[in-house]
């Protein structure tokens, strides 16, 4: 009598809702925001990486105070839950999803580009591959003359407390504007005080200059670029300080308080315009963007 063969256990499924907060977190590094994104409270996406972490017999998230960053094992997980989920909506799609094609032409500024319209990108190419997006960098100044004349049909711009949005203008953000410096710098120090700025027409530049008029204080223009990076590189190498959003500053850069002599710069704002007669793919991106912003706050 021979011995029966082994049966196999068969293994868990995983689900795609679990793995799309999964997603959320580790992209967001927080379980209060990512709960916004996914519209679940913390405490049931705490609940759902439990149990996924018992499924899988091992940790996936490392909790520190105020963020929390994948294990290694949870960076395994990320790439296979990013294409689980893209090939689940394209399945969903190919039977509900209706087909929508063109072109949609969106005009950004360099700091939003290089920070939240990745994001804003990767997620409307998922919901409707067959789009073609086109994104042209530059000053808001110049994306709203683009938009104007019909070049684009979205534009990102950045507005500051110096200079009133126009009424078709939709707030989509708003975050503080602070001074950084390199940590440890002494470019705070000088005087005249050296500032890295973009050019004439930026929100940043209109509402430092006008802080540092307010309050008396004798500046130069040291550096000028109308990249976010270019600024940033004579931060670090502490030749000038520079007005940010306080979400851009990262080491080896700090925020500059009150005890550094430098004046309050306020909120600055990111809109959103939208041409005339909007076509569906481009009231469709309009809305990503809206979304993704909104999961921001």
């Amino acid at each position: 009598m021979t011995a029966e063969a082994p049966r196999h256990r068969a293994l868990p499924l995983l689900d795609t809702g679990v793995l799309r907060s999964f997603v959320a977190i580790a992209e967001s590094g927080s379980f209060s925001r990512a709960a916004r994104q996914v519209f679940r409270t913390p405490a049931a996406l705490s609940m759902q990486i439990k149990q996924l972490e018992e499924t899988l017999g091992r940790a996936l998230f490392v909790r520190e105070p105020r963020q929390v960053r994948l294990t290694p094992e949870g960076e395994t997980l990320l790439s296979y839950a990013r294409r689980m989920l893209k090939l689940n909506e394209e399945a969903v799609g190919q039977f509900l999803a209706p087909a929508l094609e063109g072109t949609v032409r969106i005009g950004t500024p360099d700091d939003v580009g290089t920070r939240i319209l990745p994001r804003i990108l990767t997620q409307f190419a998922r919901a409707y591959p067959a789009v073609q997006v086109d994104v042209i960098g530059g000053r808001s100044d110049d994306m709203v003359a683009r938009l104007d004349t019909g070049k684009l049909d979205l534009a990102l711009i950045t507005v500051g407390s110096t200079k009133r949005a126009d009424d078709r203008t939709e707030i989509v953000h708003t975050e503080p504007l602070v001074w950084a410096g390199r940590e440890g710098g002494v470019a705070a120090q000088r005087a005249p005080l050296p500032i890295s700025l973009a050019s004439q027409g930026c929100a940043w530049r209109a509402m430092a200059l006008a802080a540092l008029d307010r309050a008396g204080i004798a500046y130069r223009v040291a550096y000028t670029s109308e990249h976010c990076a270019g600024q940033e590189a004579a931060l670090i190498a502490d030749l000038a300080v520079a007005p940010f959003p306080a979400s851009l500053v990262r080491a080896p850069l700090q925020a500059l308080g009150p005890d550094s002599g430098l004046p309050p710069l306020g909120d600055y704002h990111v809109g959103l315009i939208r041409r005339g007669r909007l076509s569906e793919v481009g009231e469709m991106l309009a809305r990503e963007v809206t979304a993704v912003f909104r999961s921001l706050r």
